[in-house]
């Protein structure tokens, strides 16, 4: 840090107590009441000058002055030795690259140029005089500031004249400030990943950080410590190989990137288009894409280059690559597995390994593609069915001793019961309709059907309608008619009421309304 000067009476009482004393730098900072680097600062320049102690006699304080601190009047008589600060200030983006580093390679060139302190100094200077913006210290690639402006689009309705809010979705770069933003009509999980996914095709590449504010959408817990992620959030940083680092509550520097950006995406896209009534929603997307365009390309007002060169020539070779294919964000469920090792999903039945039998999974799932997980693993990958009531079964998640009826199929049952009867044929139909998914019928369907073989059709036939009439549709039911010889009842009559009496001398439910 650069030190301040002193006068030249201190500076004298300093040299005194160092070369005469012999104190240490500490002591005679208490002494003189000042810091131990001033003291550090003050003795290194006498000694770089050659001077003696005790001084000359004929040696004034101011000329003991000149000669101390003569660097600074030197050089900027000599501009050309005068650091390029820009310069510096972009070099600083790039990792492990120090202030230090950038003095020592600046001696190298002019060995009697600035000295540390004083370069540390200049560069300070030269950077409160640029654009608030651009004083921030970020590494190139490094940080992904990201959140939804307060302000909104109008989107009106032609025909109704409904307005509807449209949200704006903003991301700039820590380093090059290069902007992205698009309208949503949500601010909504999905909007917010795929407004994330549209935005690293437009970068072309990721950052190592995701920084986002802690809206519900990303974090569904803030914390100062430890926030919560929404898990599918996480996913998408895996996918793109970010790590997600929200800031921190009550931490207003954490977001000053992100707040200068949503600031300047306010003035510069939605204060321009307040005046401007959208019928579509392409039309407020175009309108967002050349605001955005004219902003990333507009010059910078104290350093060279805009939003765009600065992100093509330095910060974009500094991203990621992305992944070959966009991430597709999938809805999540928690579940556990039935007994009959299926998971259900809004009416359909998937199945998983037997194994996992009241376990507790996890459901991903997309419009095209159902993926369930167990304590992080993918144990099964279904296509998506829509048909409720039925199931999704892969025979490799069966045990063994239900893979034996995996050939059977409804279609070979109910054949079969077609050819003993019709009322064999509405049992097996009623025993499948029982069961979420058919091969759990099987067995009983398989029972049935063999029951033909001891008792014969016709008596199975009659078990099967009494069976029917009074309610049951399984292979007990049916084999206890059977055993119990209840079949050979007169089933048509327990099906059928008696027919009602008419004659002369009834007379009706009117008779006395007259």
């Amino acid at each position: 840090m650069a030190q301040r000067r002193v006068s030249m009476k201190k500076a004298k009482e300093i040299l005194r107590l160092k070369f005469e004393a012999g104190l240490s730098n500490h002591k005679i900072a208490r002494a003189c009441g000042v810091s131990a680097s001033t003291v550090w600062d003050t003795v290194s320049r006498f000694q770089m000058t050659g001077i003696s102690w005790p001084l000359p006699a004929a040696m004034s304080e101011s000329e003991l002055e000149r000669r101390l601190y003569r660097q600074r009047g030197a050089l900027e008589a000599n501009p050309e030795r005068v650091p390029d600060w820009a310069a510096v200030q972009r070099e600083l983006r790039h990792k492990n690259v120090t202030l230090r580093l950038l003095w020592e390679e600046y001696k190298a060139e002019f060995p009697d140029g600035f000295q540390y302190s004083w370069y540390c100094e200049r560069f300070r200077e030269w950077r409160k005089k640029v654009d608030v913006v651009m004083r921030q210290e970020h590494k190139l690639g490094e940080k992904l500031f990201l959140d939804w402006a307060g302000d909104t689009l109008r989107l009106t309705d032609a025909e109704t004249g409904e307005v509807r809010p449209c949200y704006l979705f903003v991301a700039a770069f820590g380093a090059s400030n290069y902007t992205y933003a698009e309208p949503s009509l949500s601010q909504d999980l999905s909007c917010f990943l795929q407004a994330h996914v549209r935005m690293f095709s437009f970068f072309g590449g990721a950052p190592e950080l995701l920084v986002p504010d802690n809206q519900k959408t990303g974090v569904t817990k803030a914390s100062y410590y430890e926030p919560d992620l929404n898990p599918s959030y996480t996913a998408l940083a895996e996918h793109y190989g970010c790590a997600v680092l929200p800031t921190r509550p009550h931490r207003p520097r954490d977001k000053a990137k992100v707040e200068t950006a949503v600031l300047i995406a306010e003035r510069r896209i939605l204060a321009r288009l307040r005046k401007h009534t959208f019928f579509s929603f392409p039309d407020i997307q175009a309108a967002v894409a050349g605001q955005v365009r004219e902003l990333n390309e507009r010059s910078f007002q104290r350093l060279p280059g805009s939003r765009r060169s600065v992100f093509l020539e330095e910060e974009r070779p500094a991203l990621r690559p992305l992944p070959d294919r966009p991430y597709e964000h999938r809805d999540r469920k928690n579940a556990r597995v039935h007994i009959d090792y299926h998971v259900e999903l809004q009416g359909h039945y998937y199945s998983v390994p037997y194994r996992l039998a009241r376990e507790k999974v996890e459901v991903r799932y997309t419009p095209e593609v159902v993926e369930i997980f167990h304590e992080g693993l993918r144990v099964a990958s279904h296509v998506r069915s829509d048909v409720k009531g039925k199931a999704t079964t892969d025979l490799a998640h069966m045990p063994p001793r239900h893979r034996a009826y995996a050939e059977w199929s409804p279609e070979r049952f109910e054949s079969w019961a077609r050819k003993i009867g019709p009322e064999t044929e509405r049992l097996i139909e009623a025993v499948l309709a029982r069961y979420p998914h058919p091969a759990l019928a099987y067995r009983s369907c398989l029972g049935i059907l063999r029951l033909e073989q001891r008792y014969g059709a016709v008596r199975l036939e009659q078990a099967a309608a009494r069976t029917l009439t009074f309610g049951g549709a399984s292979y007990k039911s049916v084999s206890h008619v059977l055993k119990a010889g209840l079949d050979r009842e007169a089933v048509q009559a327990a099906r059928s009421r008696p027919e009602p009496l008419f004659h002369e001398n009834l007379r009706g439910p009117d008779y006395f309304k007259s």
